[in-house]
């Protein structure tokens, strides 16, 4: 059995090492042996049992599982499934402890493996230089490079100081000739806070039930927007995780996404990975999470369901129709023109539904033998309720998420009864609250879009002087994927 033990001080606080460290997918951005990487099945990175796959620069592949993460002890451990490297029975830890001196970290790295017979100083060396002692200066050289840009991205700019920045503003509820697109005065970022500089914005239909007054999470006058990407101008007291310079991406309950600069908690903001441009993640970022809490919390799909989803080319819609592909389901869905038809289809819609008059139970049957679907993903809402329900089978799940032509009425208690019919009306806030919950189904978006199984169609953008024109193609359903403001 072969021990390799490495030991090295690193100049930055505890926090701010573990934050990186804990990420069990993170060495991509940082080691230079390896070049990619991505957890598997979309499980969160900090999540025991979690599988990471990665290839290193020189072709070898491995695949190793987290076995143990303690934040107490600022420990993890875990263990090579299998490789290409001749690693056998491997098991590594990673521990921090704090330097009181500098207020720096104590890393020890150490392993056991079994090495084939003439090969233990070959691979000892090669575990030991090659990514222990590799890996703590390019973790060092990581760090350096983030307080870099913190320097840099904040020397112009004044500290601890309100910045100007402009917003869409909702000066009334009602239509889009409410808006106005204003100056505003975004404050410094306070405790646990950070100030980011908002280069796009998605609009989903939410934004519009709150211009309308139908949510009343603002009070007028005040900016609209849910979801937002960019990068970190500063950050408060108690943020270790984020640097200025820093790409992130959020989707708040509170409104104000539609603006060049805001101030938010940073535990509502998620990195962007690499290779993920932002105008990318300030798209996918708040409709998949929804495709992910809907398939994967509300109603976990499975393989031979048969799953309706409405408005199946709009935002969302396309998510779930992709996402639900891929889990195995059998995907139909409702779309208003024979166009819209073709990009469902594209997108993992087996059975397209053309109804712009909302009458697509009959065809639903028909596509079911009868039988009907396991689970409706609802986003239309008062005008498709009855269709809806006459296209759900006996024992399914109704899953009522959005409302777009109009709230649906509650449920008569004997209709439930009829077919052992399951409700849910599920509130993707109430889910993204846990910050440990909103990491992972973030990392589970990302990790679908790096796999390609989410593929992100932004087919209009405008600029954020423009959004009453973005709002009203929305709700006029003149739309087709994502919708995205440009600063």
């Amino acid at each position: 059995m072969q021990r390799v033990t490495r030991s090295a001080i690193i100049d930055a606080p505890i926090e701010r090492v573990w934050e990186v460290l804990r990420d069990f997918n993170s060495h991509d951005r940082w080691h230079p042996a390896v070049a990619d990487s991505h957890i598997e099945n979309g499980e969160a990175p900090d999540q025991i049992g979690c599988v990471r796959n990665f290839h290193l620069r020189d072709g070898a592949h491995i695949r190793e599982q987290l076995i143990a993460l303690s934040d107490t002890d600022h420990m993890s451990t875990y263990c090579i499934l299998d490789a290409t490297v001749p690693l056998q029975r491997y098991v590594a830890t990673v521990q921090l402890k704090p330097v009181t001196d500098g207020n720096r970290t104590f890393w020890h790295w150490q392993s056991t493996f079994d090495a084939p017979p003439g090969r233990e100083a070959e691979l000892a060396d090669m575990v030991g230089s090659g990514v222990y002692e590799a890996g703590f200066d390019a973790l060092r050289r990581y760090l350096r490079e983030g307080t870099r840009r913190a320097q840099a991205s904040v020397s112009g700019a004044p500290r601890g100081g309100e910045m100007t920045g402009q917003a869409v503003i909702l000066k009334a509820f009602g239509g889009v000739e409410q808006l106005s697109f204003e100056n505003i005065q975004v404050p410094a970022p306070g405790l646990r806070e950070v100030r980011l500089r908002q280069a796009a914005a998605g609009i989903n239909y939410i934004d519009i039930y709150i211009r309308r007054g139908e949510y009343r999470m603002l009070t007028p006058p005040a900016a609209l927007g849910m979801e937002a990407a960019g990068t970190v101008v500063d950050v408060g007291a108690d943020v270790h995780n984020l640097l200025p310079g820093d790409r992130v991406a959020y989707a708040w309950d509170n409104p104000g996404a539609f603006a060049t600069l805001r101030t938010l908690p940073a535990e509502q903001v998620v990195p962007i990975p690499t290779g993920v441009e932002i105008e990318t993640a300030a798209a996918v970022l708040f409709k998949g999470m929804t495709a992910e809490y809907l398939l994967h919390r509300v109603h976990m799909v499975r393989a031979g369901e048969t799953i309706l989803v409405h408005a199946a080319a709009g935002g969302v819609g396309t998510f779930l129709c992709q996402w639900g592909k891929y889990l195995g389901a059998r995907v139909i869905g409702t779309v208003g023109s024979e166009e819209k038809a073709r990009i469902a289809r594209e997108n993992g819609c087996d059975v397209p539904i053309v109804s712009p008059d909302y009458q697509f139970a009959d065809a639903v049957k028909a596509a079911t033998g009868g039988r009907g679907v396991d689970v409706v993903f609802d986003g239309l809402g008062r005008m498709a309720e009855r269709e809806s329900y006459e296209s759900i089978a006996r024992l399914g799940h109704w899953v009522s998420y959005g409302h777009a032509t109009g709230m649906l009425p509650s449920l008569d208690a004997n209709l439930q009864s009829e077919k052992s019919l399951r409700v849910s009306r599920p509130v993707l806030f109430h889910y993204t609250a846990d910050t440990v919950r909103l990491r992972a189904m973030a990392t589970n978006v990302f990790a679908m879009l790096d796999r390609e199984v989410l593929k992100v169609n932004v087919r209009h953008r405008y600029p954020l002087t423009s959004a009453a024109s973005a709002l009203d193609a929305l709700e006029s359903r003149q739309t087709i994927g994502s919708v995205v403001l440009v600063a």
